[in-house]
């Protein structure tokens, strides 16, 4: 910025100290880390905002969806889209005071570039405190109107249901869920039986199709992950054996069949209860990538895995965290295979989200900070999303007895 001559040194020192007091609101501020510029871009959500969730359409427009609270019980669910590096306004899919409202289990939002929508949130079916569905809307005229809320799975059972994953397909849109039909016993509502993983695809009219169950018993509160490939949906998961160990299983969409699920890698964590912490998959065509968090052997750490042939085999993992990971994963893969991944770590006393670059063949680049954020259940699930050669990202932040949702983005080289 050109300044005139005739501005006096006390007018210039105001003007310098104006500006640094409103860096914190401003849209693009730069934060140079490790070599890398973080720039933060200033979120459209309010205060009491979180369960953030970021979507990059097949044509690189970046949507953000979240929930906001009400002072008077209430939950809102927003989305905004990215344009110019700027959150368009907030636009409202669906209000109630009903909800199941959790720090894990966030609402999601897919998009196809024509406009058609879906959004998921979870509903409470039922007295119980393990009693809600998972609710989906539809939008056909990119986010102005919504169709009636429904449920894709039919069983009808006020049990558990959600972890949602869902993909655009064609015409369709595929998704995948935790189901607990099979945990009511006797009645009860809870965890008296074995989670289940199932899956279906839905129709443009919100009618359901070809609902089927992919594992009779998964870990019970660990997000699920999904991708498309050249052969249909490939979903990730925590598993669970009867021996408890819950290692990540994978299962593929192949030739209008689910195969069997198989072991991305068997860690052998033995646990008996649920870690709270689910795997991410991403593809290009048939190349795949998961990644996932364990504490095997009382050692946490944060694995990657490739595979060039859609799942059917993976290579042996790679170790990507910085010594101290609390796993919270999430992962996008680049034009050339390679896949940016970010996690929690522990580092000198604080909990920050850091992201890595990992080429297929198992190398790696140097971690970079992104924020500092909490290790309490308030923060979530950090959130990236990839459009051009821009790594969004999205965090819940915890600031006294409230959350807001920030955002930013870091330019990145192929």
């Amino acid at each position: 910025m050109k300044l005139k001559n005739s501005i006096t040194h006390f007018t210039l020192l105001t003007f310098v100290i104006f500006l640094l007091n409103c860096s914190c609101s401003a849209p693009n501020n730069e934060i140079k880390n490790n070599e890398s510029i973080i720039v933060s871009i200033e979120s459209p959500a309010k205060v009491h905002s979180g369960e953030p969730h970021l979507y990059s359409d097949q044509e690189g427009m970046v949507y953000m969806s979240w929930i906001e609270g009400h002072p008077e019980g209430w939950h809102i669910l927003k989305f905004s889209k990215l344009v110019k590096e700027q959150w368009s306004s907030p636009q409202e899919i669906i209000s109630g005071n009903n909800w199941f409202v959790n720090w894990a289990d966030y609402p999601t939002l897919s998009v196809k570039p024509n406009g058609h929508m879906i959004a998921h949130l979870l509903v409470k079916s039922g007295p119980g405190t393990f009693a809600y569905d998972v609710t989906l809307l539809q939008s056909q005229d990119s986010g102005k109107s919504w169709s009636s809320p429904f449920t894709p799975h039919t069983d009808k059972t006020e049990t558990e249901h959600g972890f949602v994953s869902i993909l655009p397909i064609k015409d369709q849109f595929f998704a995948t869920w935790l189901d607990g039909r099979n945990t009511n016993v006797k009645g009860g509502h809870g965890h008296g039986g074995e989670m289940s993983l199932r899956a279906a695809f839905i129709n443009q009219d919100n009618s359901v199709e070809n609902e089927a169950l992919l594992d009779l018993r998964v870990c019970d509160c660990c997000q699920t992950g999904a991708t498309l490939t050249e052969h249909g949906p490939v979903v990730v998961y925590r598993d669970r054996s009867e021996e408890e160990i819950r290692d990540i299983s994978i299962v593929r969409y192949v030739n209008g069949n689910w195969t069997e699920p198989k072991s991305v890698y068997a860690d052998g964590w033995k646990i008996s209860g649920c870690p709270v912490n689910g795997p991410k998959v991403a593809s290009i065509e048939n190349k795949l990538a998961v990644a996932w968090f364990s504490a095997a052997n009382s050692k946490p750490t944060v694995k990657i895995a490739f595979s060039p042939d859609n799942g059917e085999t993976f290579s042996d993992p790679v170790r990507i965290d910085d010594g101290h990971p609390l796993g919270r994963v999430d992962l996008v893969m680049l034009r050339d295979g390679s896949v940016m991944i970010s996690w929690l770590e522990t580092e000198n006393d604080e909990t920050v989200i850091k992201v890595r670059k990992v080429n297929s063949d198992g190398n790696k680049e140097a971690s970079i900070k992104i924020a500092n954020t909490s290790s309490s259940r308030a923060s979530g699930f950090p959130q990236m999303a990839l459009s051009d050669n821009h790594l969004y990202f999205a965090w819940t932040n915890v600031e006294g007895d409230s959350t807001v949702i920030r955002t930013s983005y870091q330019a990145i080289k192929y």
